[in-house]
């Protein structure tokens, strides 16, 4: 190195203690840059402004009242809207199902059969319509809180407008319904992703050299090199 170029590097001496230990690994972790952050849409991946907000007015693919469409739907909704649920919310946000069927039969069945056990183990009167009126309050209430921040959660992704009225409150008059509902508009959007169609690009066949070919080769070859000889006299 030049004496003119200073160096840029700082020679270490083995009396030199590290300043900090530092783990394998530490220093190669990614950094959340905000300015290369780009807001994407969620159906079509286009890059959006940092202002956009995406217009609620596409329509649904079925109506609040169309449960016969899906009988299957219809009658796990109507008997066991906790699994339905599970179901939906495991395909929009890929939690697994067990989870939001255990905290939906926790808040609006438990809350309902709190109100049930009340009303037949110790009857309705002045003492126990309280209870049972607490019971069935706090499952209308979770009802439309938790549900619906699933519905508005749905309507976010696929810009779907309010319908037939704000999230919470259908899911607070048409519980089942709006379920059912929900299922039926994740199923016609997930079908409609797998009939993407595909152009499938076969590779070339492989090509192989037989020994009989190779001998043909040889044989060729050889001929070619006696028929170029010339005697010529010494």
């Amino acid at each position: 190195m030049a004496d003119g170029n200073v160096s840029r590097y700082v020679k270490l001496s083995k009396d030199q203690a590290p300043v900090e230990d530092i783990t394998p690994g530490e220093l190669n972790q990614p950094i959340q840059v905000p300015q290369l952050a780009v807001h994407r849409c969620m159906e079509c991946g286009q890059p959006l402004p940092e202002s956009y907000q995406p217009p609620s007015d596409e329509e649904w693919t079925t109506g609040i009242f169309g449960c016969a469409e899906d009988p299957e739907s219809c009658w796990t909704g109507l008997f066991c809207p906790c699994v339905l649920f599970g179901r939906n919310i495991e395909n929009l946000q890929e939690i697994p199902w067990t989870n939001a069927c255990v905290c939906h039969g926790m808040c609006v069945e438990g809350g309902m059969a709190l109100a049930a056990a009340t009303a037949l183990f110790h009857g309705i009167d002045p003492k126990t319509s309280f209870l049972i009126c607490e019971g069935l309050l706090f499952a209308w209430w979770m009802c439309g809180i938790y549900t619906g921040l699933f519905r508005q959660s749905l309507q976010k992704k696929y810009h779907l407008k309010n319908s037939p009225c704000d999230p919470c409150l259908v899911h607070c008059c048409m519980h089942s319904c709006a379920i059912c509902q929900e299922h039926r508009e994740l199923k016609n959007h997930l079908s409609d992703n797998s009939a993407v169609a595909m152009t499938v690009i076969n590779p070339p066949p492989v090509q192989e050299m037989n020994s009989g070919e190779n001998k043909e080769t040889a044989t060729s070859s050889g001929n070619g090199e006696q028929s170029n000889l010339e005697i010529q006299p010494l």
